[in-house]
């Protein structure tokens, strides 16, 4: 008598293989929720969320375990505008992480009092345009300058007979 056979082709769903890999919630959506309309893209960065608008690196999201000091909102900003930045947002600082006194990049703390105003304040300025938020970053700066300089002349190459006349004397 015939075993039965199992059908090779047929797998369980309860297998390993096919399990989905739970994803990590994103952290403070709101934020994205804010700026919606801009039509953010998002990327993982460090194990965190960067969120551009444009060509524009303007935010990152963090919340993570390792250095929960510098979980919040991060702003892509320059040392100029620092001062500004901080008399409206007066918890602003630099990010300890990075391991520098000041850096480029600012956190809004996620464990601040006015995290949550703070941060929507940010999206408020970013909604509006406010060139103290968002840099582009440094690979797309250097690719639109390169497309900015003018092709360089192109040089006649020498005449191919020239080249084999070289190889025969040899």
């Amino acid at each position: 008598m015939a075993k039965a056979r199992r059908d090779a082709g047929f797998l369980p769903l309860e297998d390993a293989l096919f399990r989905a890999k739970k994803r990590k919630p994103m952290p403070h959506e709101f934020v994205l929720d804010a700026i919606a309309e801009l039509s953010p893209r998002t990327h993982a960065m460090f194990g965190c969320l960067a969120v551009y608008v444009g060509e524009k690196i303007v935010l990152i999201l963090r919340d993570r375990p390792k250095f929960p000091d510098d979980n919040g909102v991060w702003l892509a900003t320059r040392h100029e505008h620092h001062t500004s930045l901080r008399s409206e947002f007066p918890n602003m600082r630099s990010i300890r992480l990075l391991g520098k006194a000041v850096t480029g990049w600012q956190v809004l703390p996620a464990d601040a009092h006015d995290f949550e105003e703070a941060a929507l304040r940010a999206c408020d300025l970013i909604l509006a345009g406010d060139p103290r938020i968002g840099k582009v970053p440094a690979s797309r700066r250097a690719s639109s300058a390169k497309a900015k300089k003018p092709a360089k002349s192109k040089k006649s190459p020498k005449p191919r007979s020239a080249k084999k006349k070289s190889r025969r004397r040899r």
